[in-house]
């Protein structure tokens, strides 16, 4: 096989995005629009990534990692200008370059593939992805012969009247001989209303020297979307988001509302779980089958277990077990495991914690930083208190423990297993297994004292 490199435009500010974050790092799905071209054309075995950054290059950097090696723009001159930045690291090399745009999210993997695979059967010096559109506006356009060959792009600034009636456009994706593509680069100029080195010049240059120019028409316009303001950035989420629900329905999820379920690409669904709407799953979640999710949970880097059903509540960074009853209205914060068969009522909160299978804390509590035994029943109002304004400290509950309502349980203290605390009690010592204890005030009852001070009040 060829040799396969891929050059990702991404220097450009986006100035129509009207933000102070650079176009490419704009996220659909939660992801970066850069990360999302590179992982596609990851599916298709590169040699070589090289990505041409501009403004913000380090934050770019940053994001991409070591998927890519990088070349700055430090001039922004035009398409062409920027693969040319490339030439030092690929124009010795035989074989086929892909020029991709960093804003370009929803070409998949499959469509590269296609590219790359009619660009080398065709053994053509330049291929182009195009589309049909009735509504061209803003792409340039690709102009054919009397015999159907392409014989080069026009952008819209440049564009005749006739030649802006054309609903083929060019996607700004090109599959190039690698050699052929360098070559042709040092020849393009910059006489066009812009003043910049288009990379579509390139096209016209190939074939004033009789070198092959093909073009792969792709069936689907919505894919080869590019986004440039706002407007087209909630248009690539919003199919974005119905690709991805799609995927995890044919593989046997229930979504009762797709066009208000928000799902991230790396989120795993196995069959039989039902999702209500207004739910959002996010990061590297794992639902296990049978789960029933929603309405209106988010649900962020977490695993939920066989059968476990999360009502109207927000979970991130833990571990949920199977069989597990979670709200309306838990907030399961990060780094808590909770057990097999446990329950997390109505506005319960807990961080940190881990709670026992079997265990149970039905309403109103805020359990942080705890480690919960199994089969513990902790009451209505329940509170460890576990930081003194500078430290956070461990509460500990035994298993079968009994913890009454409106408890404070003040950190660090251990409650034994199957020991009991009375409702109303604040607990600052340790409580011994199978103990009970109580921590509150004698009652006192002084009677006649309520009359005595309605009295006063008349007076």
């Amino acid at each position: 096989m060829t040799n396969r490199n891929a050059v990702i435009l991404a220097a450009g500010q986006g100035t129509r995005m009207k933000s102070k974050l650079y176009k490419v790092l704009h996220p659909v799905a939660g992801r970066a629009m850069v990360q999302h071209v590179i992982d596609q054309l990851n599916t298709v075995k590169l040699d070589k990534m090289v990505t041409i950054v501009g403004f913000g290059a380090d934050i770019v950097k940053e994001q991409i990692g070591d998927a890519s090696e990088f070349v700055v723009q430090e001039e922004q001159l035009g398409t062409g200008h920027a693969v040319l930045q490339a030439e030092h690291l690929l124009k010795d090399q035989e074989g086929t370059t892909i020029v991709a745009c960093g804003d370009t999210p929803l070409i998949t993997g499959e469509t590269f593939q296609e590219l790359f695979a009619h660009h080398e059967r065709e053994g053509a010096a330049a291929t182009i992805l195009t589309a049909q559109t009735e509504n061209p506006a803003g792409y340039g356009r690709v102009i054919r012969n009397e015999t159907n060959e392409v014989e080069r792009i026009v952008e819209q600034k440049d564009a005749s009247e006739s030649e802006l009636l054309v609903k083929e456009i060019n996607t700004g994706t090109y599959c190039f001989n690698n050699k052929a593509l360098f070559q042709a680069l040092h020849e393009v100029s910059n006489d066009n209303a812009q003043g910049e080195y288009y990379l579509p010049d390139v096209i016209e240059i190939l074939r004033n020297k009789s070198e092959k120019v093909s073009a792969f028409l792709t069936p689907n316009f919505e894919e080869t979307l590019g986004v440039n303001d706002r407007a087209a950035l909630a248009q690539a989420e919003k199919t974005m988001r119905k690709r991805i629900n799609e995927k995890h329905m044919r593989n046997g999820v229930s979504i009762i509302d797709p066009d208000h379920t928000y799902i991230e690409p790396d989120v795993v669904i196995e069959s039989d779980v039902i999702i209500h709407p207004g739910t959002i799953i996010k990061g590297a979640s794992t639902i296990k089958t049978n789960a029933e999710i929603g309405p209106n949970s988010e649900i962020n880097n977490c695993y939920i277990g066989e059968d476990t059903i999360v009502k109207q509540s927000v979970a991130n960074d833990s571990k949920i077990g199977d069989r597990v009853k979670i709200g309306p209205f838990a907030h399961i914060r990060p780094e808590s495991n909770v057990g097999n068969d446990a329950k997390l009522g109505n506005f319960v909160e807990i961080k940190k914690t881990v709670l026992g299978d079997n265990s149970k804390v039905s309403h109103l509590s805020y359990i942080g930083d705890a480690d919960v035994g199994s089969n513990v029943n902790i009451g209505c109002g329940t509170i460890t208190v576990n930081y003194d304004g500078t430290n956070k400290f461990l509460t500990t509950i035994g298993d079968d423990a009994f913890i009454g309502c409106n408890s404070n349980l003040i950190a660090p203290v251990t409650v034994g297993k199957g020991s009991y605390v009375a409702a109303g009690s604040t607990i600052t010592d340790d409580v011994p297994e199978d103990a009970l204890s109580v921590a509150r005030a004698r009652q006192t009852n002084k009677e006649g004292y309520a009359a005595k001070l309605k009295s006063r009040k008349k007076d």
